[in-house]
């Protein structure tokens, strides 16, 4: 082995360190470069967000030949390596043209190509983990409730962070139809905090001195309902169609998992579950650690 010093870089990540602020920051600007010539795309005018809304186009059954799926194929590819490595933003929205791989319209081309313009208005931006300050272990989770025009299916979003860098992020569409916006948010809920508790685990497991075990880690909600149906261990009659594998967040409330009310306007995983306006994205951008930076 041999000692190349401090890293720079990491499979297509480029490591930037701040000792006087005492900051790490992600950033994948050579790799968003060589993405945006690769689809011709370099010259393309930035846009100000990924997505302006859900794509409403439903799914065409009739699978037949389309020359340009191979070219969408590869363009959602690349920007779900860039979302998964350092771009937590984009989960939303690659995650939302991702469901369409097998039969692109052009509007999803459309789409895909959007996200890439945003991408090269924002590659100069890069993810901020640190500093140090701040509880060590938290989380946000979010649903937004039957939003897939196709299943009327809900989507997840959560993120959590270690101090103030956003560590683990997921946009997902849930498996099963919610029948309500609180059962939607319990769902939600009930994947973050079994991320929350692997996160726990893992922590343990290697003796990270910084953790305690004992300490309960805060996940944030913005919906009452979902909050009072994780603390109450009654059964109602109005949430026994949930699957009981959802109920298993009782077991774990207040010994490992806090669950705290956020106000929607300050729900940082709002971001995760659809598209949004272009000042409400930019505050939530803002929330999830990434900035500008001065390579």
């Amino acid at each position: 082995m041999k000692d190349l010093g401090e890293a720079r870089s990491f499979l297509g990540i480029e490591i930037v360190r701040d000792r006087t602020k005492r900051t790490i920051i992600l950033s994948q600007k050579g790799y968003i470069e060589n993405v945006l010539e690769r689809f011709g795309l370099l010259d393309a005018n930035p846009s100000g967000t990924p997505m302006i809304n859900n794509l409403t186009k439903r799914k065409d059954d009739n699978k037949r030949y389309n020359p340009r799926e191979e070219l969408y194929r590869s363009m959602v590819g690349s920007l779900m390596y860039l979302m998964v490595a350092s771009r937590p933003d984009l989960a939303s929205s690659v995650g939302i043209v991702s469901r369409h791989l097998s039969n692109p319209s052009e509007e999803h081309l459309t789409a895909a190509k959007r996200i890439l313009r945003y991408v090269k208005g924002t590659k100069n931006y890069g993810l901020v983990l640190g500093p140090t300050e701040g509880p060590f272990l938290y989380g946000y989770t979010d649903a937004d409730w039957g939003n897939d025009i196709d299943t009327r299916k809900s989507t997840t979003g959560y993120v959590f962070y270690a101090r103030s860098g956003a560590i683990s992020w997921c946009s997902k569409r849930q498996s099963t139809i919610a029948l309500s916006s609180t059962e939607a948010e319990y769902i939600a809920l009930c994947t973050s905090v079994q991320e929350a508790i692997w996160i726990r685990s893992l922590l343990v497991e290697v003796n990270y001195s910084s953790f305690d075990s004992t300490v309960p880690t805060t996940v944030y909600e913005d919906n009452q309902s979902c909050i009072s149906l994780a603390a109450n261990p009654i059964y109602h009659a109005r949430t026994k169609h949930i699957d009981i594998k959802y109920h298993f967040i009782r077991d774990h409330t207040d010994k490992d998992i806090n669950i705290v009310y956020c106000p929607t306007k300050e729900m940082v995983a709002d971001v995760l579950t659809k598209p949004l306006a272009q000042p409400a994205f930019e505050q939530h951008r803002k929330a999830l650690g990434i900035y500008l930076y001065d390579a």
